[in-house]
């Protein structure tokens, strides 16, 4: 049997339809994903920033100069000869020092060591938090939204009373309260003696975590609760009832993987507010504890002589300036690349 010319053109175009729809079935949501997010160059570049100050973090005892709590009164506020030209004004009084790459602080000590080791204080902040109110709250948020009725609204009721409290104000509130409190000397063995001996461990950074974690999981419960509403009642979830799945099977084998992708956007987002809470908490003496290095410790110190050391002040906000803005990049760049509605458009 002979085909005319004319068929031709039909079977080249039905050949290309099933091509494109084997192509179609090969991709999926991750992977477009993927391609979407390397081709942003915003989310790109924050993510080789974060790429560095995650090297920092590990290599950080090769990579500062000096110990960040060694102290050196003789050579206080000594500056760099480059220093001299970016601040001319303080060319007068300034102690011309090649010791210290970014110079040294009030009480001698290397800057550039301790923002070095300051990058391990907010990355540890900003890896705990999310961990945090992801753990938290996507379970509260999701046997809130699946169970619904009565046990939704007592739940959600909660979340609306931790609301009424400013955040950073009760943060501020228990850390106060942590530290005024566990700051007596304990008993050997006792709960204070524990805690405060896995805070002095953690370099005054037990605290912090906890007031964070107390309050970073509400709005990822009220998130979680939205979604899963939004699904329970979806046609693959009244198939996985019909199977025999139990309903803890059903929300974290079934509705979580479709809900991942809005939560890990919305805690991408909010890791600049967390490194943002703990420098204001170490900035007015709540954090850290001394001489663990801090950035916003380090700005409140660096305050003190701003008129006549700026850069002590201007070198700690440059570095938790730029890790904020490589996390809200690439935040922006993981919230437009799981955008469904963004696919084909990149």
């Amino acid at each position: 049997m002979t085909t005319s010319k004319t068929d031709k053109p039909a079977r080249v175009a039905a050949d290309s339809a099933n091509a494109l729809v084997l192509t179609r079935k090969e991709s999926n949501l991750w992977k477009d994903a993927m391609s979407r997010l390397v081709r942003n160059r915003g989310a790109v570049t924050g993510g080789v920033i974060i790429m560095m100050l995650v090297l920092i973090y590990i290599f950080a005892g090769q990579i500062a100069l000096q110990p960040f709590d060694v102290q050196n009164t003789l050579e206080n506020n000594n500056v760099p000869a480059w220093m001299v030209k970016v601040f001319p004004f303080i060319e007068p009084y300034a102690r011309i020092s090649t010791k210290y790459p970014l110079g040294a602080d009030r009480l001698g000590r290397d800057l550039f060591s301790r923002v070095i080791y300051g990058t391990r204080v907010s990355l540890t902040v900003a890896l705990v938090g999310p961990i945090i109110a992801l753990l938290v709250g996507i379970i509260y948020g999701s046997v809130s939204g699946f169970f619904g009725g009565q046990v939704d609204n007592v739940m959600m009721r909660f979340v609306d009373v931790m609301y009424a409290f400013p955040t950073l104000l009760l943060i501020i509130l228990m850390m106060a309260f942590f530290r005024s409190t566990f700051a007596k000397a304990a008993d050997p063995g006792s709960l204070k003696y524990m805690m405060n001996a896995l805070d002095s461990k953690f370099g005054g950074m037990l605290f912090i975590f906890i007031g964070i974690g107390l309050t970073a999981w509400m709005g990822m419960a009220r998130l979680t609760r939205g979604q899963v509403l939004s699904l329970r009642e979806k046609e693959f979830v009244e198939a996985a009832r019909s199977m025999g799945s139990t309903n803890w099977q059903i929300m974290f084998k079934h509705l979580l993987p479709n809900i991942l992708g809005p939560l890990i956007v919305s805690e991408t987002l909010a890791i600049p507010g967390y490194i943002s809470t703990e420098a204001f908490l170490s900035f007015i003496g709540l954090g850290v504890n001394p001489p663990t290095p801090s950035w916003g410790s380090m700005i409140s110190d660096g305050a003190r002589s701003i008129r006549t050391y700026p850069s002590q002040a201007i070198i700690p906000g440059l570095a938790l300036a730029i890790t904020m803005f490589a996390f809200n990049f690439l935040g922006d760049g993981l919230r437009d690349a799981l955008d469904p509605r963004m696919r084909g458009t990149q």
